[in-house]
This record gives structure tokens, sequence and C-alpha cells, in this order.
């Protein structure tokens, strides 16, 4: 089989996978491949993939299938969950795939690309463990001012809808110095905010005592760190966020007043059934806290309706939930089956047409809230980090509030990277429209 020139990554699913993806083209470039951005004419083509639901693997499989047909040509890989849920079943499933990569093992791409060019013979790497520190510096970044910044690998929580402890394996920390020399690495490059990812980034730490370093203290030492405008973080599970973390998200100045804090359904029946570990009376004096510490804090969720059992009670609870809560950003879902997790030995018992109503009903609700939120802002003046030139709109710029909030407003390339402020006029769609003061 011929080295390939170019290369070609479609990312599907989570920031994770972004950022491996990032890694991979760092490696890819490094070989002397040159990124291209055709799928039609890549020598290869490699797919980063997500299990989290139904639809995004039978999206994967139907592109995977096409491909048997259209580029019998070149060298194709799956890597990401995907890979790891499936293994090598994937080669029985589509034939002409020449290798399987797992979320773990994306530090041997060039090892297995070689052995497929020389032998011309499918391979196949899918440890579930993580073991090896990823050539973060030289990931290839898609952005030029905000960066993701892996801390924590896996997780350890096993709640029973979930692929992710299946397919990333247990929790595993990044040692808190590289996580610093990468940030200062970043900055050094011009990068102005992190958002540091972990599937549950509260966890940080607690898997390696002799450390000393739990996710407020790292916090503690990144804000530290000259040059660094913003700093994010996803995702926190509510059994694990502290009241230091709290209190260092009010103290930071670099901290976002951001937390993304999932509630996935609002009976504590449900909860218990998708191995949660809270109560909603737990999770409600959780919320109570931060808006305490942080009076302006902004909360974002995820929410799954129709799991199995679920009643139309159980469900009103949730919509009960998201109306008093009143989240910033919410991610709402309908319960798909996942093969190889504990809820698959329960019938999933809620006709997809009761599933598909009830979370018509979230999304307009959430909706509303939106509307509300908006309209809040309209001749208020908010802190704006400018990102980059929109590509709708070449004549605007492109930025976020502190609070996750995308603002589109007229200005030059000069103001990319920086801090400014704007006043918001109006909004279009999810997206306020304002004038820089």
């Amino acid at each position: 089989m011929r080295d390939p020139k170019t290369f070609f990554v479609r990312t599907y699913g989570c920031q994770m996978n972004e950022l491996d993806s990032e890694i991979m083209t760092g490696i890819l470039e490094n070989r002397g491949l040159t990124r291209s951005s055709d799928e039609n004419t890549a020598d290869l083509l490699i797919y980063n993939t997500c299990s989290i639901r139904d639809l995004a693997e039978r999206k994967v499989m139907g592109k995977l299938g096409q491909l048997g047909k259209s580029r019998q040509d070149a060298i194709i890989g799956v890597t990401g969950c995907m890979a790891n849920a499936k293994k090598e079943s994937l080669f029985h499933k589509v034939p002409h795939i020449d290798f399987v990569l797992g979320t773990n093992n994306i530090h041997d791409l060039n090892q297995v690309l070689d052995q497929v060019i020389a032998t011309g013979k499918q391979s196949s790497l899918t440890d579930t463990i993580f073991q090896h520190e990823l050539d973060y510096l030289g990931a290839k970044r898609d952005h030029k001012v905000c960066a993701h910044v892996s801390i924590i690998r896996g997780c350890s929580k096993y709640c029973t809808y979930c692929v992710v402890p299946y397919t990333r394996g247990p929790e595993v920390s990044r040692p808190p110095e590289h996580i610093i020399e990468e940030c200062r690495h970043l900055v050094s490059q011009g990068y102005r905010e992190v958002t540091l990812l972990g599937q549950n980034v509260n966890s940080y730490g607690k898997d390696a005592p002799e450390w000393s370093c739990l996710f407020h203290d790292l916090l503690e030492k990144l804000d530290a760190i000259p040059g660094l405008e913003r700093i994010r973080f996803m995702t926190s599970h509510p059994v694990d966020i502290s009241r230091e973390l709290m209190q260092a998200i009010r103290d930071l100045k670099s901290l976002c007043e951001f937390v993304h804090f999932p509630i996935q359904a609002g009976s504590d029946r449900i909860l218990k059934k998708m191995h949660r570990m809270y109560t909603i009376s737990e999770y409600l004096d959780k919320v109570a806290m931060l808006k305490e510490l942080i009076p302006n804090v902004a909360l974002g969720t995820d929410i799954i309706v129709g799991f199995p059992t679920e009643t139309e009670e159980e469900f009103q609870e949730t919509y009960r939930i998201l109306a008093e809560i009143e989240y910033s950003v919410a991610f709402l879902f309908a319960y798909s089956a996942r093969k190889g997790t504990p809820a698959m030995r329960w019938k999933d018992d809620i006709p997809e047409e009761v599933k598909e109503e009830r979370l018509q009903r979230l999304i307009q609700l959430q909706e509303d809230i939106y509307t509300k939120h908006r309209q809040q802002l309209l001749d208020e003046t908010v802190e704006i980090l400018v990102e980059k030139r929109s590509q709708r709109d070449p004549g605007t710029l492109k930025g976020r509030t502190r609070c996750w909030k995308n603002v589109l407003f007229e200005g030059d390339d000069s103001l990319i990277g920086t801090v400014q402020h704007v006043k918001i006029h109006s909004y279009s769609h999810q997206t306020l429209l304002g004038t820089l003061v």
C-alpha cells in the first residue's frame, strides 16, 4: 500500500474528540502529510467517532458504508469512542476500512499507519486504560484564540445509560505541571482562553492524592499565568462539585462564571435508576449555593427524556426543574439504548413518539427561556473576548461573553484576541448583536 501524501479528518461528538483530532492532525503533519479539506481526494481518511447516542453511530456507519464504493483507493481509519465500543467487529461490518484506533491509542497512529502500509493488512489498537501522555504541545489547533486543554481522561461514575467508562476507561488525571506547561505554551502562541476538558473535571486529582492538587488547586495555579484572560471548564458532575470550587469561580479573575452542571432528570427514582448518585434536593442545594456565592453565575445542563419506565408525572418533574432553574444552556435528548451499558437490561419501554413529544415540550420551554434571557440583555453592555471574523457575515466579528453567549458586532481584525465591551441592541436566533463601546 502506498504512502499517503494528504489526509482528511472528520470529527463527530464532543470537545474531547475535537482535541483528539487536533492531536492526530499534529502527528500526521509532523510525519510530512498535508491536511486536505476534500474528502473525495485525500489519500488518508480518518473518522473520529462518537458512541454517546445511537444517531451518532448511525451517521458514521452510513458514511463508512458509502466509502466502500467511492473511496476504495484511500486508507481509511476509524478512531474515537466507536473504535473502543465496537473494536474489531467494525472490520466485519465495514470490511474496506484499514485500521481501528481507540481513544487511548491515538499516540500510536504512526505505528498503525506504518503497519497498514507495510503489510496491506487491517490493524487495530483499542486499549481501555489510558497510560501515555499525549503530544498535546504538538496538537494542530483549529482555533487561534481559544483552545481545549484535557486535564482528566475517562470516567469512573458509570451512569447506567452511558458508554464513556467503557470506551474511554476510568478516570486518569494529567500531572498539574504538564497542564500548566501546556497553558503557558498556548498563551505564548497568542491564545487567550482555555477550556479545561474532562468527563468529570470535578474529580481532577482524586486519583493522584500524592500531588495534593485537586481541581480548585489547579485552577488557582492556572489563574496565575500572565496573559491567560479566561478559563472555562466542562463537564461537572453534581456529586463532586465542592464549595472550594465555587469559591474559586467567585474569586479567580480569569475563571468564567459559567458551570455546566447536568441534572439529567427531575425525578429521584429516575436519577437512582440512572446511577447519578444525588437526589433532586441535593442538586438544588448545590444550585442554591452556587447562586449564593456567585450571584451572576450561569448554569448549563444535559437532560434525557424517555428513560426506561419514566412516567408522565416524572417527566413533569423534569419540566418543572427546567422552568425553575432557567438554564443558560441546555442540551436536551431523547433516550437511546446503548449496547454494553447497564440500562440495556431494561426494556426500552417508552414509545418513540412519546419520547419525541416530551423532548419537543422541553425544547419549546427552553426556547422561551432563551428568549427571556436575550431580552434581558438588550441595552446592556457585556464583556467579550473577540475570537474571529464571522463566517456567515464577514463584516462582523464574533466573540463570547463570560457566560457563553455568542455576540456579533462590527470591528476590524486588530480586535481579534482582545477583550472588548459591546452594547447589545438586538438578537438573531440565539446570537446577540451589538455595538462596540
